[in-house]
């Protein structure tokens, strides 16, 4: 096997693992706001997602093109460049994710390739206008104009149900909801699927299998990259679905449906026109949106600002880890220095999944109440029943005379 060979397997392997890790962790973009209000159960939700993400992976390329053709120089590329990019992107979705800040899985991908283009070829490798064009200023405009559209959509609908009895409004608009969330995962797929799309094309132009000019990735990739994302979504990101559907607004039925509404249309507009959305950010604006719009809901802009921190930083840091590796792996160079790299990323992310562990969330205790932090009131009861009796054990031999009084020894037991 040649070394070009071995570093396109690589490159194409974590492009997939990198689709897999945007799969859960976007998926609250679509159903948080639904698992939050009840109008699905959790598991319900996230299946639902996921096979709407692999039907709408289908619909569009031309996000794919823009990713491939629009923000660096492809005849720059070198398959090494690619696999520290998609490196950038992973780490630090996996690191957000575990602190449940839904962050932008397009511009943590985005910034990684830039990262590791400046630090292979310098400045002139990227194609600042299109970053500024087609990800910046999206990123800048999507979660403003998300916020108004849902704001005015949630106050318009307490207008219209006004006079109607709550458990009724409630009880028809979880059905509505049921809709607007699949929207919203069609939507997603059709946006978030071609990032890794688009990354694969431009590892399969720089291999030489694919000409430059061609329109659009070869049909193996939209396939891949869409069953990709679908498993990531079925597993759920139980963690950023948390924080989005109890963290920032406690949601309401309606308030639900103008957010998913908003963000769908959104989102589907951005992928007709090419441009590499941040779907986070726009699910982000509509639930805050959500909440503005509707009178007496509380909004806890501190989450908010912790959001809005890390989204100023994801193409910085994503950036930065994706130039770190680029040098890594062609100071290295050959079999050995792809191979280190990929060890180090597989080395990070057991490490950050190992961690999670010890705060776990799931579809359990996903929708539980908000007690100021993300794994504050997650415990469940389990854990309340083990610590009892393990403490006591060691002391109930070294006591064979307590028989003398039995009722101190009977009372706490209860308790």
């Amino acid at each position: 096997m040649s070394l070009e060979l071995f570093l396109l397997i690589i490159v194409v392997i974590t492009a997939l693992a990198f689709d897999f890790t945007n799969g859960f962790h976007d998926t609250g973009n679509a159903m948080a706001t639904s698992i939050a209000s009840g109008a699905l159960k959790p598991k319900v939700a996230v299946t639902m997602s996921a096979v709407l993400n692999l039907l709408g992976a289908f619909l569009s390329t031309a996000v794919a093109a823009a990713i491939a053709k629009g923000l660096i120089d492809p005849g720059l590329v070198s398959l090494e460049l690619v696999f520290a990019g998609l490196v950038g992107g992973i780490v630090w979705n996996l690191l957000t994710w575990l602190f449940g800040l839904p962050s932008s899985s397009s511009h943590a991908l985005i910034g990684g390739m830039v990262g590791a283009m400046l630090a292979a070829v310098g400045g002139h490798g990227v194609i600042w206008h299109g970053v500024v064009s087609k990800v910046l200023v999206p990123a800048v405009l999507a979660p403003v104009i998300a916020t108004i559209v849902a704001g005015v959509g949630t106050w318009l609908v307490y207008r219209m149900v006004r006079g109607v009895p709550e458990k009724r409004t409630e009880r028809g608009f979880r059905y509505g909801q049921v809709g607007s969330a699949a929207l919203v995962s069609l939507a997603h797929g059709t946006n978030d699927a071609q990032k890794t799309m688009g990354v694969i094309f431009l590892a399969l132009i720089a291999y030489g299998s694919v000409n430059e000019s061609a329109p659009m990735p070869p049909f193996w990739v939209i396939l891949s990259c869409a069953v990709a994302i679908a498993l990531g979504t079925y597993l759920g990101g139980w963690r950023i679905i948390r924080t989005l559907g109890k963290g920032l607004v406690e949601i309401k039925p309606p308030q639900g449906m103008s957010a998913e509404s908003s963000s769908a249309a959104i989102i589907l507009l951005s992928s007709h026109f090419g441009y590499s959305l941040s779907t986070t950010h726009v699910a982000t604006g509509s639930i805050l949106g959500s909440g503005v719009g509707r009178r007496g809901a509380e909004v806890r802009w501190g989450v908010a600002g912790r959001m809005a921190s890390a989204w100023l930083i994801t193409v910085p840091a994503a950036g930065i880890v994706g130039a770190v590796t680029y040098w890594i792996v062609n100071a290295i160079g050959g079999y050995t220095g792809a191979a280190v790299g990929f060890g180090l990323l597989v080395a990070v992310s057991l490490a950050i999944w190992r961690q999670s562990r010890k705060a776990p969330i799931d579809h359990e205790n996903v929708n539980n109440d908000w007690e100021g932090t993300l794994t504050a009131g997650t415990e469940g009861r389990a854990p309340l029943e083990s610590p009892t009796p393990v403490p006591s054990a060691p002391s109930a031999p070294s006591a064979p005379a307590a028989p003398a009084a039995p009722a101190p020894v009977k009372m706490p037991e209860p308790v």
